[in-house]
């Protein structure tokens, strides 16, 4: 106790000897070299803010004194800290709402980044100028919390100090998952939201431009890790693929290997877009080597703990310089900026970085002196007269964080002097200083509204998703760096409506107004199929043209779409055609062409039948059986008119009487034939009288060859219609473009089997008349009989197997043919012969002349 008492009075003599310097600075007057290297505001409660203000947080020199500090230039940009935290705590004092008689003052420190220089300006201000752990003569007991930032190296080494005090500490930077270890850091509160939407709004962005082929960065921490699966199953689910995945690490010597990798797998890649999501500690030595190394190209899409308007230079020299940046949405606080125009080290005289900052920009001294003189200074000098930090105007993302803590800190020290009300008197609390341990059960569960109606909540878990503000860096000015709104995300809007952006003020990378893009493989346009490549990822694939009457009608599609059976593809196979209805028409030039044959044919018929009932009484006519000639006629001209029932839209009348039609008249035909060639073999073989032929010549028996082969006939007809009728059918597949209307048979066996038992008919006659056919006589036409059913076989054994190859209207067409060709064959070759004699060979057609004939052949 008696070393710590003198050092105490060492001190205080120290400052007696200070004494004459204070004076002048009260004149007006000061020295850089004796002022304390912090900022200071008064107040019952203190808030002390350990921030890097000197530097980017990276100090490469070994010399850490209080000289070389006063020659490290100032960062304006990270000086807004001291703006933002003198902003909020005047705010907190006019408030007469919050901390009745009790006002908010502040110390400002800067601090190093360097684990042996982090702690210089922390001890001092905890432990006193001697740094004595434990014992302190120095500090302000007032101070009540302890803000730090923004990297999170920073906060996590000062919090490990403060935690063993129990100090309440208010981290301003990015939402660390390391920092939330609240069994490490049982003191320790983060201010800013969690990226938990971050993956969600990058994606949507990349589906905005259609990049789907996209390159991924991250440190190698926890929270690279965390966001890193995030991104990777929230592109999956887009289906956007991972062209390379890079983790990097700014720790150890090895990272200067990593950096070359890094390059040139960046610069190798078909990827035009890079994700890079890190911090400054992390990723700042790349960024170094992108300057240097100039990656070309490339669309960079950041998230928002980079601050990018310190780091200009890497940023223009290589694509980089217009990066598409997720910063948190804030609201602009009214007031900030008349605020800082107003600030003057007049005004705040106890900021040393303020007098620093005003010495440097207006030159207020004298060359060979080291004093201020302020009364050298511009009288209506203002900060925004410094053109280089107009950024500095609008306040960031970091500085909104501080603003938030110190009202978070206000609103915990104002429920906690409420709780104190009922065992204190107003008096006896105005004297009375708050323990900083009392805080944490008020800050634990703070829940509030600021001033600009944001919500502000420090409990990790009920923290909620951030809304992201998308940046854009304009190089315009020529080397000045412009920070542009472009668009929002909101994970709160419906899912259409999250992502807002104006693409035609992005400036990107090509120097061109044109969307980079970014595709492992060009997409596949409509009438093409995606087709993958083995082995590569699902973005990488071959386009391949769909197949006949399959369509793609969309860009990229997985598989072809089949056309319906009532439409068929046109030929680019992007679109579905409605197919025209088609059958075999009498005005299609085929179906004219047949029903011409068919009409002729039974003209032709007719006439056959006309001249044989006009010469009835001739020779050849009786000896042909007149009647059985009669009815072979008139048979054959139905069958000639019944082909036209296969012509025209057909329904289920005429696919009924198409076949049954068909075969009861040609089994009337053939059973003619058949009764005429068994009549020629019994006239000739029944010449005996008393034998058994001859008796059934005379009792007339062939005459029932007719009807019992139609009763067959009829029945199997029967038989189809009562188990599987025929029926109106479509074929969609046979003619390109066209759905064909034509007939089913119903069941193929019925139909088969009619038309079997008009072979097993035709095949009867065959045999018969062929036996039949060296019978000599005149009028014998058993040779006739032979070949009318050589053709009528010929015909329908060709018909089967064209029949089958056939398809829509040819099948018709080739049924329709094969009934004209066999009863033409029918009529030419049984009549024809006849009619030649009938009509030209007049001698031949009577008993006189074949007697001559007889007579005159015997003589010889």
């Amino acid at each position: 106790m008696a070393d710590a008492s003198g050092m105490c009075l060492l001190v205080f003599t120290l400052l007696l000897l200070q004494l004459p310097l204070l004076v002048r600075s009260l004149a007006g007057t000061s020295c850089f070299s004796t002022m304390k290297h912090r900022a200071h505001m008064d107040g019952d409660l203190m808030i002390t803010g350990l921030f890097p203000l000197y530097t980017l947080g990276i100090d490469h020199s070994n010399n850490h004194d209080s000289s070389h500090e006063d020659q490290m230039p100032l960062i304006f940009k990270n000086y807004q800290f001291v703006l933002a935290l003198a902003f909020a705590v005047e705010e907190i004092n006019k408030n007469p709402d919050l901390l009745h008689n009790f006002s908010l003052g502040f110390d400002m420190y800067n601090i190093h980044f360097r684990a042996w220089t982090m702690f210089k300006n922390p001890f001092t201000w905890l432990f006193g100028k001697y740094r004595i752990p434990n014992y302190s003569c120095m500090r302000d007991r007032r101070s009540i919390a302890v803000l730090t930032g923004p990297l999170g190296m920073t906060s996590d080494q000062i919090g490990t100090l403060l935690g063993l005090y129990r100090f309440p500490q208010l981290t301003m930077g990015p939402f660390d998952q390391a920092l939330s270890d609240h069994h490490k850091f049982p003191a320790l509160y983060q201010i800013a939201p969690k990226d938990t939407s971050i993956a969600t709004a990058m994606v949507s962005l990349l589906l905005y431009f259609s990049w789907s082929w996209v390159g991924l960065l991250t440190s190698q921490d926890e929270n690279g890790s965390w966001v890193l699966a995030e991104l990777k199953e929230e592109m999956t689910k887009n289906r956007v693929c991972v062209a390379y995945e890079l983790l990097i690490s700014s720790k150890g010597v090895s990272c200067l290997f990593k950096l070359i990798e890094v390059y040139n797998e960046i610069n190798k890649s078909s990827a035009s877009v890079l994700i890079i999501y890190g911090d400054n500690e992390s990723l700042l030595d790349l960024m170094v080597c992108i300057e240097q190394l100039l990656i070309k190209g490339k669309v960079c899409i950041m998230n928002s703990q980079w601050d990018l308007t310190m780091r200009r230079k890497y940023f223009i020299l290589g694509s980089l310089h217009v990066p598409l940046i997720f910063s948190h949405h804030h609201t602009d606080l009214s007031g900030f900026t008349d605020f800082i125009k107003a600030v003057n080290p007049s005004k705040y005289p106890e900021d040393i970085f303020l007098a620093r900052m005003w010495f440097l920009s207006f030159n207020c001294s004298d060359a060979d002196s080291d004093c201020v003189t302020w009364d050298n200074c511009p009288h209506d000098a203002s900060l925004d007269w410094l053109s280089g930090y107009i950024s500095v105007m609008t306040m960031s993302g970091d500085s909104y964080h501080i603003y938030n803590a110190v009202y978070a800190v206000a609103q915990a020290l104002h429920e906690m002097l409420l709780h104190q009300t009922e065992d204190h008197t107003m008096e006896n609390r105005k004297g009375t200083v708050p323990s900083p341990a009392q805080l944490h059960p008020f800050l634990k569960n703070i829940h509030f509204y600021n001033p600009a109606g944001d919500e502000v909540i420090l409990d990790d878990e009920r923290k909620l998703d951030p809304e992201y503000d998308i940046l854009n860096i304009w190089n315009f000015p020529e080397g000045l760096q412009f920070t542009v709104k472009i668009g929002k995300f909101s994970p709160y809007a419906l899912h259409d409506n999250q992502l807002s952006l104006y693409e035609d003020m992005v400036e990107w990378p090509t120097g061109t107004a044109e969307t980079p893009h970014s595709v492992c493989s060009k997409n596949c346009g409509p009438g093409f199929r995606k087709s993958h490549q083995e082995g590569k990822a699902a973005c990488c694939f071959d386009c391949t043209l769909c197949a006949e009457n399959e369509i793609a009608n969309e860009t990229d599609m997985e598989q072809c779409i089949k056309c319906p059976d009532h439409q068929y593809a046109n030929t680019q196979r992007n679109k579905c055609l409605l197919k025209d209805s088609s059958f075999l028409a009498i005005r299609d030039p085929l179906g004219m062409a047949l029903a011409c044959m068919a009409l002729c044919f039974s003209m032709l018929t007719a006439a056959v039948l006309g001249i044989f009932v006009k010469h009835h009484d001739t020779a050849i006519v009786k000896a042909n059986n007149r009647i059985l000639s009669y009815i072979l006629l008139i048979s054959l001209i139905f069958c000639f008119l019944c082909s036209l029932l296969f012509l025209g839209c057909p329904n289920t009348v005429t696919c009924i009487l198409q076949q049954i039609t068909f075969g009861v008249i040609f089994t009337v035909a053939v059973s003619t034939v058949l009764a005429k060639t068994v009549i020629v073999v019994l006239a000739f073989k029944a010449t005996s009288p008393g034998r058994k032929l001859r008796w059934l010549l005379v009792s007339g028996a062939p005459k029932f060859i007719i009807p019992i082969c139609i009763l067959i006939q009829v029945t199997l007809c029967g038989f189809w219609l009562g188990t599987s009728p025929p029926f109106v059918d479509t074929d969609a597949h046979s003619e390109h473009g066209h759905i064909i209307i034509l007939c089913n048979k119903g069941s193929l066996t019925a139909f088969y089997c009619v038309l079997g038992y008009l072979g097993i008919l035709a095949m009867a006659s065959f045999t018969v008349a062929f036996l039949a056919r060296n019978l000599p006589d005149t009028f014998n036409e058993a040779k006739f009989l032979t070949f009318s059913m050589l053709v009528f076989c010929s015909v329908w054994l060709t018909f089967l197997p064209v029949y089958h190859s056939a398809k829509g209207k040819v099948m018709v067409a080739v049924e329709v043919f094969s009934i004209l060709a066999s009863g033409a064959g029918l009529l030419g070759c049984i009549f024809a012969p006849r009619c030649y004699n009938i009509l030209l060979m007049f001698n031949r057609n009577s008993l006189h002349g074949f007697r001559d004939k007889r007579l005159y052949s015997r003589r010889n």
